[in-house]
């Protein structure tokens, strides 16, 4: 297969896991890396935590941003498959698509399936949190990711460890869930490519030999 350009990176995960914060620090540092972004916001689920409630803050920056016409409703419209074919035919852009949670959420992903495989290229990065309902054991975590694959019909290719309590999050929050991720990442073959910490925490986290990936806190709860 020929060569396709820029990668694409699919975020995937739990309701709660804090996959749209990752997406968003992941579209910022890619640019300031000094690549070509674009996001598209593709959750048809959640009205609250959403990519594209950035989009003043990613047009500052330069990276382009993909809206479509369900964004904060809960409506899929057919109308938006020319706008998510025409981003994943670009070969010059880094680009991200932002997933709605669990299986609900991916089987967007499904019509677009075929067309992704085809572009060649792709990061499909499960985010992961220790601290979320129905996540916190390794085995269910496996399997909320296993309906998500088969809702979208790609496979993962990579673990986000995204533990956190929001801004109850502590030193040992992010600590605590270093084995959970390593038992997915055995169990299910997948690499822990993001052990993601809140900035502010990075130098009072001992990372047990891991890298960490530093992030900024873009997402808000709706009560903050």
């Amino acid at each position: 297969m020929a060569p396709t350009g820029k990668k694409l990176y699919i975020i995937v995960g739990h309701y709660g896991s804090g996959k749209t914060n990752f997406a968003v620090n992941l579209a910022v540092d890619l640019q300031k890396r000094g690549e070509k972004v674009a996001i598209a916001d593709m959750d048809i689920v959640n009205p609250y935590f959403r990519s594209a409630d950035f989009t003043e803050l990613f047009e500052k920056l330069g990276i382009d941003v993909v809206n479509p016409p369900f964004a904060n409703t809960n409506l899929d419209i057919p109308s938006v498959t020319a706008e998510i074919d025409g981003l994943l035919e670009r070969r010059d852009t880094s680009v991200i698509l932002d997933i709605g949670g669990d299986d609900a959420g991916a089987a967007v992903l499904g019509r677009y399936s075929q067309k992704i495989k085809d572009r060649g290229e792709y990061e499909l990065l499960y985010v992961i949190n220790k601290s979320r309902y129905l996540t916190r054991e390794a085995d269910d975590t496996i399997q909320v990711l296993r309906e998500i694959e088969a809702a979208s019909r790609l496979k993962a290719t990579g673990l986000v460890n995204n533990t956190h309590l929001c801004t109850e999050t502590m030193p040992e929050t992010v600590e605590h869930a270093f084995d959970y991720a390593d038992e997915i990442a055995e169990k299910t073959g997948l690499p822990i490519l993001y052990t993601t910490v809140r900035r502010d925490l990075l130098e009072k986290v001992d990372p047990k030999g891991r890298t960490l990936y530093p992030v900024d806190i873009y997402v808000k709860t709706p009560w903050q």
